[in-house]
């Protein structure tokens, strides 16, 4: 490293994937977190700190800030699967509770699971980021689209990220702005006066500063090395700035804070910076001039592993089918896309689809998040860690998941149905993102919202309306069928279905029609499947699996 100058970002994913896009409970304000940080400092042989067992965080959740337990357990396993684990480790967590007979035996297994005391506070926290205020809201500056104060107007006109999870001018000036505050969380009781506040002469620990790495990562000018904050601040040559003492082994807390502010910069890996200077995907081929408009860029050419981004935006009238590289790992948002078919095969680490319309999108298994934020009549189908929705109309979710759809506030007529697709390489995916076939909640949403917990706003598909869905496209793999099969139910009225095929087959054979007949016949059919086609709207999907002319071959990325 050379000390030619420090710069530090916050990252992008505790926002994108760990902030609950619904308002937080009251009591995660930062009046209580604070009683929480002296509370379960002081119950440190009691699995509260430095690691925070599952059993110490219920009785805080539920007995202190009277909490529901699912609630309390939903921010505590959103926190969990951020924290980097392997396949490996994922799937055998899945395969616990598999064998898990009763609600008893899930708990038994639950409360072997502890996370970082200080970074969970620090993940409660930063929940405020979706905090309505009514002040803001009366002068137009909230959520679910926030303008906020520092973007810079180039970015607004062409930005697709009106949502703050995923806008990094947010995420920062919320760290800059609240700075005193998370960094007041970590310090130990001792260094706080009566009223939870710092002093000019407050340490700061080691291990706030580590713990202050779940937001913060930065390099060193000209380096190309991304460390995590703690990693920069004890640095030698940095003690004198960044405030470290190496007599007591802590810092100072103003020196700390003043560093911080004065090193703070825009995340180089962040959504703006992916679509100011990212690399523009020739991936939506222009069809028709439909395609003007439509951008899709990443940054997979620049960032590290863990900081990947696709941003798609505007793909109007295309069926677009991907699987690459590029969008392995990667955060994916599809924004203002409309009558299109979507296919992203791959691996991904998150999704957001926001503001699109008429369209379906075929996913590979996501490791993280799938939200989907104003979205009118879309069929979404995917395996994913965790589902959340909110503002939605007349959506349709084919779902394989090991956590309770979040049902969040502002959706009406929600179907939820079984996952019913498979393609050559989704067991592998799979396998690769640590999912597994079971347990699977698609037909066990949580309604996660102030305005009621009213249950008729979803409903699961009936049978009688479910048709399996073929992906039209040749790939190498071994997975053949969909994985964990379907419910009985679904199951059975396939078969009867079938049943029904074969029995018309037969009477047809059976009507031994004359050549003139079986000729009058065939366009019979023909004329009334081609109505349906219409109707239903398949005619559009079917229509642009076409290949495009010679010389407009599909870009490579």
């Amino acid at each position: 490293m050379d000390q030619s100058g420090v710069l530090l970002w916050v990252k992008a994913e505790p926002f994108i994937v760990g902030a609950l896009q619904v308002p937080p409970p009251s009591k995660f304000s930062v009046h209580y977190l604070r009683k929480i940080s002296t509370y379960v400092r002081t119950r440190a042989t009691e699995g509260a700190y430095p690691r925070l067992y599952w059993s110490t965080w219920r009785h805080i959740a539920c007995g202190k800030l009277q909490l529901a337990k699912d609630l309390a357990w939903l921010y505590f396993e959103i926190f969990d699967s951020l924290a980097a684990k392997t396949p490996e480790e994922r799937l055998e967590w899945s395969e616990l509770l598999s064998n898990c007979m009763s609600e008893d035996e899930v708990e038994k297994q639950r409360n072997q699971l502890s996370v970082d005391t200080l970074q969970f506070l620090l993940f409660l926290y930063i929940q405020q980021l979706n905090k309505v205020s009514l002040r803001t809201s009366l002068i137009g500056e909230e959520w679910p689209s926030p303008r906020n104060r520092s973007q810079s107007p180039d970015l607004a006109e062409k930005s697709s990220c009106h949502n703050k999870n995923w806008n990094d001018y947010s995420h920062q000036a919320f760290v800059y702005d609240h700075l005193s505050d998370l960094l007041e969380l970590l310090l130990d009781p001792e260094q706080l006066t009566a009223s939870f506040h710092s002093t000019h002469s407050s340490l700061v620990s080691r291990e706030a500063v580590v713990a202050l790495s779940f937001l913060i990562e930065g390099t060193v000018s000209g380096a190309r090395k991304i460390y995590p904050l703690h990693e920069l601040a004890l640095w030698q040559p940095l003690h004198a700035e960044s405030g470290f003492s190496r007599l007591s082994k802590t810092f100072s807390f103003y020196k700390l804070e003043a560093w911080l502010r004065t090193c703070l910069t825009g995340n180089p890996f962040g959504t703006s910076a992916c679509l100011k200077s990212g690399k523009k995907l020739a991936w939506a081929h222009q069809v028709e001039g439909t395609t003007k408009r439509a951008k899709i860029a990443c940054n997979t050419h620049v960032a590290p592993r863990m900081h990947r981004m696709v941003v798609m935006s505007q793909v109007y009238k295309q069926t677009l089918a991907k699987s690459s590289d590029t969008l392995v790992g990667a955060h994916v948002k599809i924004h203002r896309c409309n009558e299109s078919f979507i296919y992203l095969l791959s691996p991904l680490r998150s999704v957001t689809i926001e503001k699109c319309r008429n369209s379906t999108f075929v996913l590979g298994p996501v490791q993280t998040a799938l939200h989907l934020h104003s979205c009118d009549n879309i069929k979404v189908i995917a395996a994913c860690h965790r589902l959340s929705i909110s503002s939605t109309a007349g959506c349709v979710f084919h779902i394989l998941t090991p956590t309770r759809p979040l049902i969040l506030s502002g959706n009406q007529t929600v179907t939820l149905a079984p996952f019913h697709t498979h393609y050559p390489m989704l067991e592998d995916h799979m396998a690769r993102t640590g999912l597994a076939t079971v347990p699977n909640y698609w037909d066990n949403p949580m309604i996660v919202c102030r305005e009621s917990s009213d249950t008729s706003v979803f409903r699961l598909l009936p049978p009688c309306e479910f048709y399996v869905f073929i992906i039209p496209f040749e790939m190498e793999g071994d997975t053949t069928e969909i994985p964990g099969g379907l419910p009985y139910a679904y199951q059975k009225a396939l078969r009867q279905r079938e049943q029904k095929i074969q029995i018309w087959q037969k009477t047809v054979k059976e009507a031994r029609l004359t050549k003139d007949q079986r000729k009058q016949f065939q366009v019979l059919v023909e004329n009334k499947f081609y109505e349906w086609l219409i109707n239903t709207g398949h005619r559009q999907q079917l229509d642009s699996l076409v290949p495009p002319a010679a010389g407009s071959k599909q870009a490579a990325g």
